[in-house]
């Protein structure tokens, strides 16, 4: 390999000379060259687009995610793109462990089946969320990570370029003041002529205006792009709700129907003993207990009373009787309903 000793030490040279007007500069020791109150403005923004867009990512990814170890494992094979294996939702784990319980503990059981049934639901209610954490990831979180990789980067790239062009700059203007300072110094036995210097140091410093001011429109066409970036970005912030909506919507329809089915196997579970008959007026009885409702419980016979969940029932009856159902009088009606989907409050 071959090293060019020369251009070696003028780029070291030139990168000291950059960091002591840096400092000089920070210090108040140097002039330096101010960009425009409009360019200010689009690289504030740029920063606070930057910092959201990486902060809004993390959240989500979070909220999908739980797992640092698994997000991390993510980012790992995203990184080498390779095929992540595939994994269960914690529900689905759940779900499984149910099932494998109830069949232990007993199909025929009233537990043991209703743990079977709980499970296989809670298994789909897994399913339902590892696709919203597929689709939410592929709609909103990626592509915030596609901008972060892409445009962001570009604009910091051309942003850092733009800065050393602005050394270059106040470096060229203050070689030109320095000339200048010399003109009327000069005693002719320098080797090189102030007037020389002064052409010379003027000629950089056009080269470097020119070089400034390219620099400046095209990271300023970048910084005026992140407009269309943030309108993709809306897109995506209300396709991701939409998801949201969706996902949530599904839920509850999964955990409705498994609760009516919950509903029909205490039903089907509960014992059928011959019942007792009470009176209107004995529902005003000082043995009258009070019962909440624990489920919606649609009447399957004539004699049977539909009632809703949470709704706060009288329940009626005799020492000695089978408490596998009992009778209730709600609001002046009486019918028969299954102990099971009660709660008893005093």
């Amino acid at each position: 390999m071959d090293f060019n000793f020369k251009n070696i030490v003028k780029d070291a040279g030139t990168a000291l000379s950059r960091v002591v007007q840096f400092t000089e500069e920070k210090l108040g020791k140097s002039e330096k060259t101010e960009l425009d109150a409009h360019f200010e403005n689009l690289c504030e923004r740029a920063e606070c687009t930057r910092k959201y867009t990486e902060k809004l990512a993390k959240d989500v990814e979070a909220i999908l995610v739980p797992n640092p170890g698994i997000r991390i494992e993510d980012f790992v094979y995203e990184k080498i793109e390779k095929q992540r294996p595939s994994r269960l939702t914690n529900l689905e784990y759940m779900g499984l462990d149910m099932v494998e319980a109830g069949t232990c503990l007993g199909p025929g059981t009233a537990y043991g089946s209703a743990l079977i049934k709980v499970g296989q639901w809670e298994q789909k209610l897994g399913q339902t969320e590892r696709d919203f954490i597929g689709s939410a990831g592929m709609c909103y979180t990626q592509p915030l990570r596609k901008f972060l990789d892409t445009e962001m980067k570009a604009i910091l790239k051309e942003q850092s370029i733009l800065e050393l062009k602005r050394l270059d700059l106040d470096a060229c203007k203050n070689r030109v003041r320095k000339a200048r300072s010399m003109l009327g110094q000069s005693n002719g036995k320098e080797e090189v002529p102030p007037e020389i210097l002064l052409e010379q140091a003027e000629r950089d410093l056009r080269i470097a205006q020119s070089e400034f001011d390219r620099q400046t429109e095209i990271t300023k066409l970048l910084l005026e792009g992140l407009s269309s970036s943030h309108a993709a970005h809306l897109r995506c912030l209300y396709e991701f709700v939409d998801m949201q909506v969706r996902f949530y919507s599904q839920c509850t329809t999964i955990m409705t129907d498994l609760q009516r089915e919950l509903s029909s196997l205490a039903c089907s579970t509960a014992p059928n003993t011959s019942t007792f008959t009470i009176s209107e007026e004995s529902c005003d009885n000082s043995d009258g207990k009070k019962a909440k409702v624990l489920f919606d419980y649609e009447a399957k016979d004539t004699d049977e009373l539909s009632v809703k969940a949470n709704e706060i029932i009288t329940v009626e009856y005799k020492p000695g009787d089978d408490y596998g159902w009992g009778e209730i009088a709600t609001t002046g009606i009486i019918g028969k309903i299954p102990m099971a989907f009660l709660e008893i409050l005093n």
